[in-house]
């Protein structure tokens, strides 16, 4: 057994903000807190907080999960993403063909299998959505769910699956069969009507990925699937706070309305993370980063240029939000989507001791997943 005894000098382990902490981490997980720092390995000097989890990431590194859906890939993009404090993650494959489909779950179950460290499992984000409501996803590539998709969502290889679809593609009782498979299905990149959104919550749907877009509006008659997301309680929304993709007043219209805890952030970030690119191939376009904004040759914006300690400084000083919730819009909140809130999302006896330390200005000093440290700043 490898035991390892770390102080901190300022730790918030979710709830609360303790000075001059010592962490016992032994094999991965934290065992036990105590105030005796006479005998230990590391001193961290910033704050320290549970590490980010991030439910859409569709690359980073200068990877894109779908141009090459290998292990090298995903070990890629964990690796740029804990640069910015993300000790979690679903790797997500935007729609694509079946066969791109396949090798990402076969990369993914290989990955599991060695134990990489934060990636959890995989966010198939399509490719049964909404032409209407596409986005950059490429229309050719939509389609009905069919037994080879089935063939990929039974598989148990694969960690936590979340799949996002469009509920008027996808019957009331495939979802439910999703959902009977422990799989959590979020509704977007979609134009379904109330009734239709709600029809798919009913049969189990708990989620809406990246709230206000690519989903069909509110309004006055015709509530959509972004009313349809405001109102019920028992289910939570992922939000992309980057400044482009929702409004500021609009993501605290959505704070204010949603229960606590059921709005946490994502990235959607793309391979752009952790590199100096300013364009990318992406199928038959080209992807233009400029001013912190991702758009497409085709106009729209595609994915975002966003990291998970910029998501959490963006919810504290652009939403006001205090820190402190602005944290756990990253940690607790999406582990308790996922049903990961025992394993991971606070700092707490006998979780795994992922966290990242903090410097005063909110950028990553270090970054440690079960316990070891993956990346320093230089």
């Amino acid at each position: 057994m490898t035991i390892f005894r770390l102080h901190v000098k300022t730790l918030f382990d979710g709830q609360n903000y303790i000075d001059d902490q010592v962490l016992t981490i032994s094999d991965g997980k934290i065992t036990a807190f105590d105030s005796n720092t006479s005998q230990v390995d590391d001193v961290l000097e910033g704050l320290v907080v549970p590490g980010f989890i991030d439910l859409q990431v569709n690359g980073g590194g200068g990877a894109l999960f779908n141009d090459s859906p290998s292990l090298n890939h995903i070990k890629t993009m964990i690796n740029a993403h804990a640069k910015f404090g993300t000790t979690a993650m679903l790797p997500t494959l935007i729609t694509d063909k079946i066969s791109v489909m396949e090798q990402a779950a076969d990369a993914m179950a290989e990955a599991i299998a060695a134990k990489i460290p934060g990636i959890i499992g995989i966010h198939f984000e399509g490719p049964h959505l909404s032409v209407a409501k596409k986005g950059t996803h490429a229309q050719e590539y939509i389609r009905p769910i069919s037994d080879e998709e089935w063939a990929i969502l039974e598989r148990k290889d694969l960690g936590q699956i979340l799949v996002t679809l469009a509920p008027e593609t996808v019957a009331a009782n495939d979802i439910n069969r999703m959902v009977s498979l422990g799989i959590k299905v979020c509704l977007g990149h979609t134009n379904a009507d109330y009734k239709t959104a709600q029809a798919a919550i009913d049969a189990g749907a708990d989620g809406f990925t990246h709230l206000f877009n690519a989903m069909s509006p509110i309004q006055g008659r015709e509530p959509g699937v972004t009313g349809c997301a405001l109102l019920n309680d028992h289910t939570s929304c992922g939000i992309i706070i980057d400044g482009h993709h929702v409004d500021y007043v609009s993501a605290k219209l959505a704070l204010k309305t949603k229960p606590v805890g059921s709005v946490f952030l994502v990235t959607d970030a793309m391979s752009t993370i952790g590199t100096d690119q300013t364009e990318f191939a992406f199928f038959d376009r080209t992807i233009y980063l400029k001013d912190g904004r991702l758009t497409s040759t085709t106009g729209e914006l595609a994915g975002a240029a966003l990291d998970m300690a910029q998501a959490v400084e963006n919810t504290h000083i652009g939403l006001g939000l205090p820190l402190d919730e602005s944290i756990r819009m990253a940690t607790q909140y999406p582990a308790n989507y996922i049903n990961q809130s025992r394993v991971r999302g606070s700092l707490t006896i006998g979780y795994q001791a992922d966290f990242v330390e903090l410097d005063a200005k909110f950028k990553v000093q270090s970054t440690w997943i079960a316990g070891k440290k993956i990346y320093k700043k230089q």
